[in-house]
């Protein structure tokens, strides 16, 4: 099977194969993907995916109605938690989107709705011979972004937002000659 170069062993290629690119429309599924993407800015994905299960764990399974209700006891917590990743600023992302996740469903019913409109509720299918022919940004992960931190997200710069666009599949960036494509 021919996959996208960055797929080189074996927690990559599970990634690549069952979640990334495939359309997402699970409001659970949504929000942790934002955290997962926040917390790699500057690190490989595959330490992430390697602390995928301590986060699911830590994090109430992703249950961002229970971790928007986090206080600083919680927080502390989270930062004493072994195998996290120590960094103030995205531990306390984590718990900020939480709420600015729910502030968007109550405008737009689902946060589904709201990231999807920006497509026409239609994956955007991108030809890229390689993974180096992706670009690191766009005008819509600009856009998203600036809409993003309107609503008081943190952590969602358009580098982010353009890798959670692929991740959620409503970009699909597989390489022209991965079978996924």
């Amino acid at each position: 099977m021919k996959r996208c170069q960055w797929a080189y062993n074996e927690r990559l290629i599970a990634y690549h194969d069952h979640i990334w690119g495939i359309p997402q429309h699970d409001e659970t599924q949504l929000y942790k993907m934002l955290v997962l993407e926040g917390l790699q800015a500057g690190l490989s994905w595959d330490i992430i995916l390697k602390k995928e299960e301590l986060y699911d764990k830590a994090l109430d399974h992703f249950d961002y109605h229970r971790i928007a209700l986090y206080d600083s006891k919680k927080y502390d917590e989270l930062m004493q938690t072994e195998g996290l990743i120590k960094n103030r600023l995205k531990m306390k992302a984590i718990i900020t989107n939480a709420k600015a996740f729910l502030e968007i469903q109550k405008q737009y019913g689902t946060f589904d709705s709201f990231i999807w409109s920006y497509v026409d509720f239609q994956p955007v299918q991108h030809h890229y011979q390689t993974s180096q022919d992706v670009p690191s940004s766009d005008d819509l992960s600009i856009q998203i972004s600036k809409d993003l931190k309107k609503y008081g997200f943190c952590f969602v710069g358009p580098t982010i937002i353009y890798s959670y666009l692929q991740a959620i599949g409503i970009y699909n960036d597989h390489e022209i000659n991965c079978d996924f494509y």
